[in-house]
């Protein structure tokens, strides 16, 4: 359980954190970057959350503990079960992924077929979407980064590929299940 009575420390005054184990690391190192996008990606659905409803917005809501559920992944870098340790390391699960496929689908079903690129846009929550889909990619290249590095969960990284897709096509459904779709139109400006 998180307890959180004061919210300054001072432990990471010179430029060092913990991780979920307790190791401390740099502030830039990558694992930290890598969960550290996870939470701008959080934020950044936040901000889409705004815009929705119904259904979407149950989604999101769902979506955004997941990713704090990931977060709590990335920063817990040792792989292992330990005897010793005080918990079970929070993982994300092949469940949390083959949810975001089922709704992939579902989306998918009352879209066209795209026959161009679509720009960021259209309604302000597929505009929110497509900010929220890049910065989940940024976070997915970075993880993939420190899987080349140190162990992590596989789970985790397919979470994220799955979650950049899930945002492309809520995007399409949020612009009127793709009719209001930016197109692009190449050379259009020459």
């Amino acid at each position: 359980m998180v307890v959180l009575n004061r919210i300054y420390t001072r432990t990471g005054d010179k430029g060092d954190t913990a991780l979920g184990n307790g190791a401390r690391v740099p502030k830039d190192a990558l694992r930290v970057e890598a969960y550290g996008t996870v939470d701008e990606t959080n934020a950044t659905l936040g901000l889409a959350r705004l815009h929705a409803t119904g259904a979407m917005a149950e989604a999101l809501a769902r979506i955004q503990n997941d990713l704090f559920d990931l977060g709590a992944d990335l920063c817990r870098p040792d792989m292992a079960n330990d005897a010793t340790a005080e918990y079970t390391p929070l993982r994300i699960v092949a469940a949390q992924v083959d949810r975001l496929e089922t709704e992939i689908d579902a989306m998918n079903d009352s879209l066209e077929p795209l026959r161009s690129f679509i720009l960021p846009g259209g309604s302000a929550l597929a505009a929110q979407l497509h900010l929220c889909r890049t910065t989940c990619r940024r976070a997915e290249r970075l993880t993939v980064a420190l899987a080349r590095e140190e162990d992590i969960n596989e789970a985790a990284l397919r979470y994220l590929n799955r979650l950049s897709d899930w945002f492309f096509v809520a995007g399409r459904v949020a612009n009127n299940n793709g009719a209001d779709d930016v197109l692009w139109v190449p050379g259009a400006n020459r």
